[in-house]
């Protein structure tokens, strides 16, 4: 099953918008493999194909989102991102794969969970990154993630959407967040900024710091 539904630019605000908490970040424009077989989220998953609405993936500060995992208190961060269904296939009973790409930051509000333990929350949708080129300065990275890309591909891996827009500021910035082994605490804070050449400048300067460039 698959759904080519593209990301809504007008979306929300929300009274009560499904989240699926994950100790991860996505980011506009990526792609999220899931594997999903907990009873709520194969009704969230069946839900999203029957309506075409998206839900939001939002990182686990702290906690759990298990009930009963003995983790204490648990929290959300306040920005997201909606997650739009691309495929879903049954790999066998109660296992769906499910493929999602990443579309527009959203703000969340008050969050509560149901009794099934799917958590909801208010949210609005943040605009999306202004479509802004690649500044002389940080164009270094844009190239050595043209390499990336090409060598990823030689391995036979391709993690990201095309077309690949290595002249996009936002989208260079978002693959680099996507890829680079840093913390997912650091990537939310680089997620949920609003500027894409501020992000990625931050990115150079980290893989400057690292010898990369």
């Amino acid at each position: 099953m698959s759904s080519n539904t593209p990301p809504s630019a007008d979306a929300g605000p929300w009274t009560a918008l499904p989240l699926f908490p994950l100790g991860t970040v996505l980011f506009a424009g990526g792609l999220l493999p899931l594997k999903v077989f907990e009873a709520r989220y194969l009704d969230l998953v069946s839900h999203c194909l029957r309506t075409r609405e998206p839900f939001a993936v939002v990182r686990i500060r702290q906690g759990s989102e298990l009930r009963g995992a003995g983790q204490g208190k648990t929290l959300l961060d306040t920005v997201g991102v909606l997650a739009h269904l691309q495929e879903v296939d049954a790999e066998q009973p109660g296992i769906l794969r499910v493929r999602c790409t990443g579309g527009l930051r959203v703000h969340l509000g008050t969050t509560h969970q149901r009794d099934d333990g799917l958590w909801l929350a208010a949210a609005t949708a943040g605009a999306p990154d202004a479509a802004v080129p690649v500044p002389l300065e940080l164009q270094p990275s844009a190239q050595a993630l043209g390499r990336a890309i090409e060598s990823l591909a030689g391995q036979g891996h391709h993690p990201f959407l095309q077309p690949h827009q290595l002249d996009d500021a936002g989208w260079v910035a978002n693959r680099w967040c996507e890829i680079l082994p840093i913390s997912s605490a650091a990537k939310q804070r680089l997620m949920a900024l609003d500027e894409p050449v501020l992000r990625l400048q931050l990115v150079q300067d980290y893989l400057q710091g690292k010898g990369l460039l």
